[in-house]
């Protein structure tokens, strides 16, 4: 016997479901997704085109006619493979993109069978704009400390530190899976899009005590290929900075160690300083390659510091952000002097918010 079919609206508690299934394409899931969401797809992206492409040079009922037959052979799949073991009880939440046929169709069959089934109104497309909107309406709410300094200062270490020791910090370079330089992309865990990256921002956002200090590091509007939501990037840009000073020899031992999975790899090596060309002469790139052939890495580091990313980067308040607040030494990147900048950062927060 049938049961109800339940429609409920974002934002909403989705923690009474067993599965959140969304029943997109795949490109359509990998581009972005509720979290937690699984991908049981009615149609797969070449059918989705097979089908789109009817509706528009045919017709509407001929689309739809040949739509409902491969949707209907892939719920038959999923009913013999993914649901085959899920007991009496099953609870789960569909959608697709508005809402409408696709999860519809999964949603009738489940509730057929039995199991209690819910369906997101508007459908993924009410979850971006719940997305959307959060962050455009929290983002000027936060209470941002912004950690600016130059490149290998060790302002992902502190954020780090500063996590461990409970405070609360929007690691974006984590949530971009990228180290925010041109050396900072790993081609073994890409980028997400950039609706997902949203999302993860959305998801973070969630926990957030807006009555709390928030910890971020100072980013560029673009982090790799990933675009800063606008209202966050106005909100760090208006945001209290602690600098963070570390002298060139210490930042250029750890950058060592932090790129260490970049050391043997030579030929991505040059093709990333090849990048640095209408930046420099082509005799400098020339130098930095011979240097990381013949492995000196810490010296290649230094200069790749001090004729490359000094020079493009400004914690004076001359750039994008505020003029600093108060500036923390850091002499090097071992355990016990990241723990004693993390405390006094933390010691400084609160005049700062004032």
């Amino acid at each position: 016997m049938s049961r109800h079919i339940e429609i409920i609206s974002l934002p909403a508690d989705l923690s009474g479901f067993q599965e959140i299934v969304d029943v997109r394409s795949p490109g359509e899931f990998e581009e972005d997704h509720l979290d937690g969401a699984i991908n049981l797809p009615v149609l797969s992206d070449e059918e989705r085109v097979k089908v789109g492409t009817i509706y528009k040079q045919v017709s509407a009922f001929d689309a739809r006619k040949l739509g409902a037959a491969i949707v209907s052979r892939n719920i038959a799949n999923h009913l013999d493979s993914h649901f085959a073991s899920k007991p009496k009880d099953y609870r789960v939440l569909v959608y697709c993109w508005r809402g409408g046929q696709r999860s519809g169709s999964m949603a009738t069959v489940l509730s057929d069978v039995g199991w209690d089934v819910s369906l997101i109104c508007g459908g993924y497309k009410a979850y971006r704009s719940t997305v959307v909107e959060s962050i455009k309406v929290k983002s000027p709410q936060l209470k941002l400390i912004v950690l600016n300094g130059y490149t290998g200062a060790g302002k992902t270490l502190l954020l780090a530190e500063l996590n461990r020791m409970g405070e609360q910090v929007l690691d974006l370079e984590g949530i971009a899976r990228h180290k925010g330089s041109v050396f900072g992309g790993d081609p073994d865990d890409p980028q997400p899009a950039q609706k997902q990256f949203e999302s993860l921002i959305f998801k973070k956002f969630e926990s957030i005590d807006m009555n709390r200090p928030l910890y971020i590091e100072a980013e560029s509007a673009k982090i790799g290929k990933l675009n800063l939501p606008n209202p966050l990037w106005q909100k760090l840009k208006g945001s209290p900075v602690i600098e963070i000073d570390s002298p060139v020899e210490a930042r250029a031992r750890y950058l060592s160690g932090d790129y260490e999975e970049w050391v043997g790899n030579l030929d991505r090596v040059h093709d990333t300083i090849d990048r640095l060309a209408g930046f420099h002469a082509n005799k400098t790139l020339a130098r930095w390659k011979t240097m990381t052939e013949a492995g000196e890495w810490h010296p290649f580091v230094v200069e790749l510091l001090t004729e490359h990313y000094d020079h493009r980067y400004t914690v004076d308040g001359s750039g994008n952000y505020q003029v600093p607040s108060a500036t923390v030494q850091l002499l090097s990147h071992d355990s016990i002097a990241i723990k004693e900048a993390a405390e006094q950062i933390r010691r400084l927060a609160p005049s700062l918010l004032l």
